[in-house]
C-alpha cells in the first residue's frame, strides 16, 4: 500500500511523456514477478543479488508459492515448532546462497591459468617455427673465434681508454686488470 502511494505521488510529479503508467513499471516490479519486496535493496533497486558486503537484498529469492506462504504463516508463531527442514526451506525461499557458499571459490582461476599456459605454449611454438623456417642463420661474426678477434682488434686500437674496455686491459703484462 505504501509503495502504491509513493508511486502515485511520483507519477504526479513526472511529466505525462515520462509516466510509465503503473507503479510496477516504475519500480521494475514486472521483472521480479511474484516475489516479495522486503526492503530498500542495494542502490534502492528492487532486485536480488547475493553479496557479502550487502547481505539483505530488496527482494526474496523465490516467488511465493502456496507451500512458502504456509511456511511464512507458520514462521510467525513459535520457531521451536518449526523443523530443521522447514527452517532451511524458509531460508532458501529468501536467499539463494549461504555466506559460506558466497565466499567459496569458483575455480575460475584454473580456466584463466589454463588459457595463459595455452597462449605461452603457442608463443613458444611460433618462436621455434620462426627460427626454423623464417630467420636466416646467425652471421659468422657471432662465432667465438670472430668475437675474440674483434676484442683483440679493439684492444690493439685502444678504443675508449679512459672508462671503456681498454681501461681494463694491462698493456704491459698483456692481461686483464684486477
Amino acid at each position: 500500500m505504501a509503495l502504491r502511494l509513493i508511486g502515485l505521488a511520483l507519477q504526479k510529479q513526472m511529466p505525462k511523456t515520462a509516466r510509465l503508467g503503473s507503479v510496477a513499471a516504475m519500480h521494475s516490479l514486472e521483472k521480479i514477478g511474484n516475489r516479495e519486496v522486503v526492503g530498500h535493496g542495494w542502490n534502492g533497486q528492487a532486485s536480488y543479488q547475493d553479496r557479502v558486503d550487502y547481505p539483505m537484498p530488496g527482494v526474496r529469492f523465490r516467488e511465493n508459492t502456496p507451500e512458502i506462504k504456509a511456511l511464512r504463516e507458520k514462521e510467525k508463531g513459535d520457531w521451536k515448532k518449526l523443523s530443521v527442514e522447514e527452517k532451511k526451506a524458509l531460508y532458501r525461499a529468501s536467499f539463494c546462497q549461504t555466506f559460506s557458499e558466497m565466499k567459496a571459490g569458483s575455480g575460475e582461476w584454473k580456466k584463466h591459468l589454463g588459457f595463459t599456459f595455452i597462449i605461452i605454449s603457442l608463443a613458444i611454438w611460433a618462436s621455434a617455427l620462426m627460427n626454423l623456417f623464417v630467420y636466416e642463420e646467425m652471421p659468422v661474426t657471432f662465432d667465438e673465434e670472430h668475437q675474440k678477434a674483434q676484442l683483440k682488434r679493439m684492444l690493439d686500437l685502444e678504443i675508449n681508454p679512459v672508462t671503456g674496455l681498454a681501461s681494463k686491459w694491462d698493456y704491459e703484462n698483456k692481461k686483464w686488470k684486477n
